[in-house]
């Protein structure tokens, strides 16, 4: 398998504070990894690195054989939004959209017409066990039901790649499951995962788990 994204030495520090030291990962297209660690190892700033989301304060990072220039944001906003799904804790819905509009925000914004943004939309949505809900606003929904949107919103433009930070943070055991089901499907159809979890459970789910503890790897 050809390698998705690759760091090299990379650090953050924030005011003076090494977040993350010299830090040097591989992961290859298809892969399913987890990035598992105590709170403040450096999980999420590793996460956002990768999602070119933050720029690391040295180091070098490519995304699909390109080294990445921080300094290029219509670069960086191109292939955030075409090749990388965010899925975080809180699911960060738009709270004056509906299910279905949200999940067709990224569309539209890659210039996909809105007739053909609403299909993909109800479709995923349908996929994701949420037909009848797609006029529901956020409010209206179950904690599982939107962090499935903002799974469907992750893939609505077919991205490489997909980032969860602590996608089951906030779910109880039934939904976690649901959206655990939903990633690994995912991940078999090609998509490659990287998953920030505190839950040493869910990350043996993942083909290989990686160990961060004060900014290093361990």
């Amino acid at each position: 398998m050809s390698l998705l994204i690759s760091l090299r030495r990379v650090s953050k520090s924030v005011e003076g504070e090494e977040i993350l030291r010299e830090v040097s990962l591989e992961v290859k297209r298809g892969e399913f990894v987890s990035v598992i660690g105590p709170s403040g190892s450096g999980k999420s700033t590793l996460l956002y690195i990768m999602g070119l989301l933050d720029r690391p304060t040295s180091g070098e990072v490519f995304f699909d054989g390109e080294k990445v220039d921080f300094s290029d944001e219509e670069r960086l906003s191109e292939i955030r939004n075409r090749r990388i799904g965010f899925v975080f804790q809180f699911h960060y819905l738009i709270p004056e959209l509906t299910a279905l509009e949200n999940v067709m925000v990224p569309m539209i914004k890659a210039g996909m017409s809105r007739k053909e943004a609403e299909e993909r939309a109800c479709d995923l949505l349908r996929v994701f066990g949420l037909s009848g809900k797609e006029r529901r606003k956020p409010y209206q929904l179950s904690g599982g039901e939107q962090q499935r949107v903002a799974i469907a919103r992750a893939v609505a433009n077919d991205p490489d790649l997909i980032l969860a930070d602590e996608p089951t943070g906030n779910l109880d055991t039934k939904n976690t499951e649901i959206v655990m089901d939903l990633l690994e499907d995912l991940n078999s159809s090609g998509t490659t995962i990287v998953m920030v979890t505190h839950d040493a459970e869910l990350s043996i789910r993942a083909d290989r788990t990686i160990e961060i503890r004060d900014g290093r790897l361990v």
